[in-house]
């Protein structure tokens, strides 16, 4: 209250709720997790530095976020966003408590003129300034700010507890930014890293070089045992680097609708016909008895469902159907009918493009059109040409493309279409942009529309047909005890597939191709829960879920088991890659090649950059542009083991680069990529020191 306080006695504010909404920072909360979630022994979601963060603390953060979220969104997050707000809520937490012990050991504050320099001063908060920015003029208005923080007291409770979360943001807001911009200030570009930086990116040179890819030898011919494996991930542990996961597998009883639920609807939807025909309000009877909300506006055949479409022109009183589409039974009463002002028609083509911009390749382009032209003139089917010589994604539809209305096509396109007043085929060619067309209109131009009243039924499970689902689960739930029961329990059954998601962390929302599958994840990680433990079923996005675990992964340096097809590759080109080079016999490149056989070749690349690492033809193989660079001319390297497979290099020149104009744009450069990884940089390595344990998902 500070801040109001001092704001109020040197002026005020005033704008609308919107505004407010843009001040808050977009997070939210969840007070209610389990039922039983105050009863729980463990109430820690966590920790940092050793501290504990109990649930009661994460969850009075989360619940005034999520009342900013509504008050800002208008309604309630969905689950998927709560998850996202609990993240963000989270990473506040750890932020105040790993970066606060930072914050005192270098004296960092936060004065009261610096605050109010943030709302109304020089420096403005950027959510302060987005919030008060007059869209029109693009103009911050500090008056505006002034008046409405004189005027809080008589807002609403909700946007006063807005503006005071807010409020006792910004302390931390400013404290992070000193932080961060006192680190960021001690990257500095000496004026000899500019100039190499320079040479790396300017320096080019002239290669020839030998390369045996290490698909030249079989992998069956070499075998890669598990302390192979072991040793590279040893070598290479800052890149198997992993967090806490679990494996499973798992099988989805769909939950879909039988015919008899489908005949149901149907007989349902039989008599709403009968009564729709009749009915005295039409967008009440919507109302009543459809799935979809009315629409009054009037459409144009090109924007009428195509079940509608098939039955032009349409008689005003009449309804149509029912229809059967995409797991819904559709009616549909044409209420009104009007000329509108834009013509819609549907047309086929078939499209020829030239194949080049010269004159020649035009010419040829006409030539093959008109032929094709005289083809179809011949008797030939449209539809049949098209799928054989059209060049467009329309070609696998005989050339259809459908309802459209003027506007959406090219100019010379669309006067040939709507330059007609029948169906059929054009007999000359249209020529645009994209070629030459051989246009047949399948429906000519109308300005017709009409308003269509729509009853639209979803053809739903029913209880039945739910509950025998769920009895199925229940039943495989039954015989799978362990993992060796579930397994054999779902190859028993062949109308059921097993299927595995592996590496689960504990904040993932999804298993494998199941969304919102955060239940089964919180079982997964419950300590009960071990290798070999099966799950109770499950009830996910209207379908069931038996899950099983099939291994768990601590965090740390990767087993060889969860990596071994990745692994295997790398271990497997180092054995490859030493036979290679006991092959490789001779004084020249010619003489190793010939020595090693037809799968080497000898290869030239010229203007091949150190800074970029890529030898053009080959790919990016940096260890050996950098050996190259390091040779004098007419020299040549020792085999190297490569990323696709073993190379000898031979400088044949270089072209140093030339010196910079300005060292100080270089330095500049250079200094913005390095500016641009500190952040996160810091953040991680103030994280990692403050030894951070989410146990969220205990809870959520």
């Amino acid at each position: 209250m500070a801040l109001i306080n001092t704001i109020r006695e040197k002026s005020g504010w005033a704008v609308g709720a919107v505004a407010i909404g843009m001040l808050l920072f977009i997070v939210g909360g969840d007070l209610i997790g389990n039922g039983n979630l105050f009863n729980r022994q463990d109430n820690s979601v966590g920790s940092v530095g050793g501290d504990d963060v109990s649930v009661e603390e994460f969850n009075v953060l989360l619940e005034q976020q999520k009342e900013a979220y509504v008050s800002q969104n208008g309604r309630q997050p969905t689950e998927q966003e709560m998850q996202s707000l609990r993240d963000q809520a989270w990473n506040q937490i750890v932020f105040r408590r790993a970066f606060q012990p930072e914050f005192e050991k270098l004296g960092l504050q936060v004065t009261e003129e610096e605050l109010t320099d943030m709302v109304q001063g020089r420096n403005i908060h950027p959510t302060i300034k987005q919030a008060f920015t007059d869209p029109q003029t693009g103009q911050f208005d500090r008056a505006r700010v002034i008046e409405y923080l004189r005027n809080l007291d008589k807002m609403p409770p909700q946007q006063q507890q807005a503006w005071y979360t807010f409020e006792q943001g910004l302390p931390q807001d400013r404290l992070g930014n000193k932080y961060f911009a006192l680190l960021k200030n001690t990257e500095y570009v000496t004026t000899a890293e500019a100039q190499r930086y320079n040479e790396a990116q300017n320096a080019k040179a002239n290669l020839r070089y030998l390369f045996v890819p290490y698909f030249s030898i079989s992998d069956s011919a070499v075998k890669v045992q598990d302390a192979q494996l072991g040793d590279y991930i040893n070598r290479n542990k800052a890149r198997y680097k992993v967090q806490e996961g679990r494996d499973l597998e798992y099988v989805v009883i769909p939950v879909t609708p039988s015919t008899e639920d489908s005949t149901q609807v149907r007989q349902t939807v039989d008599q709403l016909a009968a009564q729709f025909r009749t009915a005295p309000n039409d967008s009440l009877f919507v109302r009543l008895n459809s799935d979809q909300p009315y629409n009054g506006q009037y459409a144009s055949p090109a924007d009428l469902p195509e079940k509608l479409r098939e039955q032009l022109p349409l008689q005003v009183g009449q309804v149509y159907g029912p229809f059967a589409d995409n797991g819904t039974f559709s009616l549909y009463k044409v209420t009104a009918a009007k000329a509108g002002t834009t013509a819609a028609a549907r047309a086929s083509h078939i499209l020829i493009k030239p194949e080049g911009t010269t004159p020649e390749a035009d010419a040829a382009a006409k030539a093959k059109a008109q032929g094709i032209l005289n083809q179809i003139k011949a008797g030939a089917d449209f539809a049949a040409m098209a799928r054989q010589h059209g060049t467009d994604g329309t070609a696998p539809q005989g050339g259809d493309l459908g309802w459209f209305t003027s506007g959406r096509m090219v100019p010379e396109f669309e006067k040939a279409v709507f330059g007609t007043s029948s169906a059929g085929l054009l007999p000359t060619l249209t020529k645009t942009s994209f070629g030459y067309h051989i246009i047949k209109v399948t429906a000519p131009k109308t300005s017709q529309t009409y308003r269509v009243a729509a009853v639209t039924k979803s053809i739903a499970p029913s209880d039945a047909t739910n509950d025998a689902a769920y009895q199925r689960a229940q039943e495989l739930k039954g015989k799978a005890t362990d993992l060796e029961a579930f397994r054999k329990a779902v190859a028993a059954d062949k109308s059921l597939q097993k299927l595995e998601a592996k590496g689960l962390g504990k904040s993932d929302q999804v298993v494998g191709n199941i969304p919102n599958a955060r239940e089964i994840i919180r079982w997964a990680y419950e300590k009960k829960t071990e290798v070999g433990s099966v799950s109770d079923v499950f009830s996910v996005n209207d379908q069931y879920v038996i899950a099983v675990v099939t291994g768990t992964r601590e965090q740390g340096t990767a087993d060889v088991a969860s990596v071994k097809p990745e692994v295997s590759t790398f271990v497997r080109n180092e054995e490859k890659a030493k036979q290679i080079m006991a092959k490789l016999k001779g004084s020249t490149l010619e003489q190793m090649a010939a020595a090693y056989g037809s799968a080497a070749q000898v290869r030239v690349a010229n203007d091949v950059v150190l800074g970029q690492g890529v030898i053009p033809g080959l790919g990016a193989e940096p260890v050996a542009v950098g050996t190259a660079f390091g040779l004098k001319p007419g020299q040549r390297s020792a085999p190297i083991q490569g990323e696709q497979g073993v190379l000898v290099v031979e400088l044949v020149a270089t072209t140093p680069a030339a010196p910079a104009a300005d060292l100080k744009t270089v330095r500049t450069q250079l200094q913005g990529m390095r500016s641009a990884r500190a952040n996160g940089a810091v953040y991680e390595a103030v994280r990692e020191k403050a030894d951070v344990k989410d146990e969220r998902v205990k809870f959520f």
